[in-house]
């Protein structure tokens, strides 16, 4: 069965990233379709890259990298939530795709955005960065809205209509992960 790793992308205290993390998560184990799980980059405690070798070589030193590792390698494909902080996604998001390289590759992920414009630039610089580790981004994506989508901006109650956003999202990751599957092999 194709894995699914649903990427939380905030580390912060207080984020509204757990909520929408758990929201999806929620929709996408009724389907069936594939094994689907929670990835908090909080329980990774990952530093600011600290391995003496780039990523490419495949070669790590430290634990909390073979661990987070480990955790990519066994995912088939993703689903990013990432907060829009200052046009663009998380340092720890950046840090967590950077820490590896090979355990990306030939894999596909979909982005679920949250902020003020909907976290579409965020996506939009996530999207250029998974290309440089040669993961296949779909063209779904939920864009939740703080003003539409948060009550009070904090607590959050989605739209109707992102619901369907978000099973688009999912039909298109779990059918390019399996269709990449052969390139993984």
């Amino acid at each position: 069965m194709i894995r699914i790793g649903i990427i939380l992308g905030s580390t912060r205290p207080g984020r509204n990233g757990e909520a929408v993390a758990r929201w999806v998560h929620e929709h996408a184990v009724k389907r069936g379709d594939a094994h689907y799980e929670l990835v908090d980059l909080k329980d990774f405690d990952l530093p600011h890259l600290d391995e003496p070798l780039a990523a490419a070589t495949g070669v790590y030193e430290h634990p909390h990298t073979r661990t987070w590792s480990d955790t990519i390698d066994g995912f088939d494909g993703f689903v990013f939530v990432t907060p829009e902080y200052n046009h663009s996604i998380s340092g720890a998001l950046k840090t967590a795709i950077d820490f590896l390289f090979a355990e990306w590759h030939d894999k596909a992920a979909g982005v679920v955005g949250y902020g003020v414009s909907g976290g579409v630039r965020a996506a939009e610089h996530l999207r250029q960065v998974l290309g440089q580790v040669r993961v296949a981004d779909v063209q779904a994506g939920v864009e939740l809205l703080m003003h539409a989508d948060f009550e009070g901006f904090t607590t959050f109650k989605p739209a109707a209509h992102q619901e369907d956003m978000l099973g688009r999202l999912l039909d298109q990751v779990v059918s390019w992960s399996t269709a990449l599957r052969p390139l993984r092999r």
